[in-house]
């Protein structure tokens, strides 16, 4: 099944065109693998749950495809994919909550292989989850997708003269989190 019949038009519920006119089957699927494990990643990290996660990364593609997508570059587009996972992300955490943690069966709640995780991600999964979700989100762009200032401002839409208060005050929190994780590491350091 072609890529345009797979999915509908937003406004109109057919399936004849999409927006998204700079981006045949095999450009997409190369996009797609590309970009789609780094926006997984950051969304998981901000949202601090794989499932919604998942949620949200499917949506985000199907949104860059209906839209009007920049076509100055792979660079561009992947910029505009993560300011459509931020504003879903926003979106979600604006919703009312109707359910909580404690209602989920703990099976569901367990991880299947634990021995994948590496010793930074035991150290530094902890002290993440404490953080705010702009704390994470801010991190996780500056550090692990390695996007400037003016770039995660342009993806948050955040004011790009506060991207580097707010990113020194989560380096500050991150730093302050791990020292109390491990005190006796930062004794020595």
């Amino acid at each position: 099944m072609p890529l345009e019949s797979a999915i509908p038009h937003p406004l109109t519920g057919d399936a004849p065109a999409l927006a998204c006119t700079h981006m045949d089957s095999d450009a997409f699927a190369g996009f797609y693998e590309r970009s789609a494990r780094s926006v997984w990643a950051y969304l998981a990290r901000s949202s601090g749950d794989p499932a919604l996660a998942d949620d949200l990364l499917q949506e985000a593609f199907i949104r860059f495809l209906a839209a009007d997508a920049p076509t100055d570059g792979e660079v561009a587009s992947r910029r505009y994919l993560f300011r459509i996972a931020t504003n879903l992300l926003r979106d979600h955490w604006r919703r009312p909550r109707h359910s909580s943690i404690d209602e989920v069966p703990e099976q569901f709640c367990l991880t299947a292989d634990n021995s994948s995780h590496s010793d930074s991600l035991m150290t530094l999964g902890p002290a993440l989850s404490q953080l705010r979700p702009r704390a994470r989100q801010l991190l996780w762009l500056a550090y692990a997708e390695g996007y400037s200032h003016s770039e995660i401002a342009a993806i948050t839409g955040l004011a790009s003269a506060s991207i580097r208060l707010l990113l020194f005050r989560a380096r500050r929190q991150m730093a302050s989190l791990l020292a109390h994780q491990n005190p006796t590491e930062a004794r020595l350091s």
